[in-house]
């Protein structure tokens, strides 16, 4: 039998820490378009201090009076799009959403064509989270009060009811995981 190792003591930065914010990469494109890949990783904190950073990257550009740039990364948007010209003001305000929704926002975000504006409008129709589209059926027919007869129960097929409803444009379905299914009201 082997005796276990006292453990380590990690470096202040190796401590693993909360989730970071979205991060974008915004390069000088005078040097992109002179083959030379110059750039730098920003947070997406605050207009200000994104702009701070990028005139901070453009005035170490080795090409001299480098001064345009664009957005040719990302990072931390749980899948949501970002365009390469997008304001910094728009990058805080979708790191922001991220930060609140997650994946889900980020799938909302998209559903909505990369709409930030319809996207944030969404949740206010927030009909919460299930196992399944079935489960939400059920739960919203029991709640309303409906009286199903003890010998109908079992033929009651809530799977297709909850079809029927998506199909028909009462709500809108998105699935972030395994039993994980969120459902959200249409106007």
């Amino acid at each position: 039998m082997t005796t276990p190792l006292p453990s380590a003591h990690l470096a202040a930065d190796a401590v693993p820490t909360a989730a970071s914010r979205p991060r974008i990469y915004v390069a000088c494109l005078a040097a992109y378009n002179n083959g030379c890949l110059h750039g730098r990783w920003i947070t997406a904190s605050t207009p200000d201090d994104i702009m701070a950073e990028v005139r901070a990257m453009l005035a170490d550009s080795p090409l001299p009076d480098a001064e345009e740039w664009a957005i040719h990364d990302y990072e931390g948007l749980e899948g949501a799009h970002l365009s390469e010209y997008a304001s910094f003001e728009s990058v805080c305000n979708l790191a922001d959403f991220i930060a609140e929704h997650g994946r889900l926002g980020a799938l909302v975000h998209r559903h909505f064509g990369d709409d930030l504006e319809q996207a944030e409008a969404a949740f206010d129709d927030y009909a919460g989270s299930y196992a399944s589209r079935s489960e939400f059926a059920e739960e919203l027919h029991r709640d309303t009060g409906t009286e199903i007869p003890a010998a109908l129960e079992y033929y009651i097929d809530w799977s297709a009811l909850a079809r029927d409803m998506e199909l028909s444009g009462d709500i809108m379905v998105f699935e972030t995981g395994f039993e994980d299914v969120h459902v959200f009201w249409t106007r």
